[in-house]
């Protein structure tokens, strides 16, 4: 039977993308703005420092934002496979638990609440934790 088929998980990142592109362009204005002021010569003036300032900050900005969105498409993906696996899981405990009944199945069953005739026998069994404490240090206390 083949697999059925599964939704796309949801990947973020449309706005992301928008805003690394954006840092891009921007970063690309300042770039070549750096690189012509610095083709034309001439002594370094505030022009130059704008220029320059402007180009590592955006680039480092759209690098930064870059790296946040990469994460985010990472985890969004590793949280639907864990999804996944938990619906599997379930499902697959569920179908188990059904043929429970059935010889040779291999299914744990739930334990059931013990009715009052066997909690009262239950009761003469019990140890404290004192005489529990000496058998397991081997009476070395006393």
């Amino acid at each position: 039977m083949a697999q059925p088929d599964r939704p796309v998980p949801h990947r973020p990142g449309a706005v992301s993308l928008f805003f690394v592109a954006k840092a891009g362009v921007f970063a690309l204005g300042f770039w070549i703005w750096l690189l012509v002021l610095a083709v034309r010569g001439g002594e370094a003036t505030g022009v130059h420092l704008i220029a320059a300032t402007g180009a590592v900050c955006t680039t480092l900005a759209g690098v930064v934002l870059g790296a946040r969105m990469a994460l985010q498409r990472n985890a969004a993906t590793r949280h639907a496979e864990l999804r996944r696996l938990l619906v599997d899981i379930s499902w697959n405990a569920f179908a188990a638990a059904g043929n429970a009944d059935q010889p040779g199945a291999k299914v744990v069953p739930f334990p059931a609440a013990p009715e009052d005739g066997e909690r009262a026998a239950n009761r003469g069994e019990r140890v404290s934790v004192l005489d529990r404490g000496d058998r397991n240090r081997g009476d070395r206390g006393r």
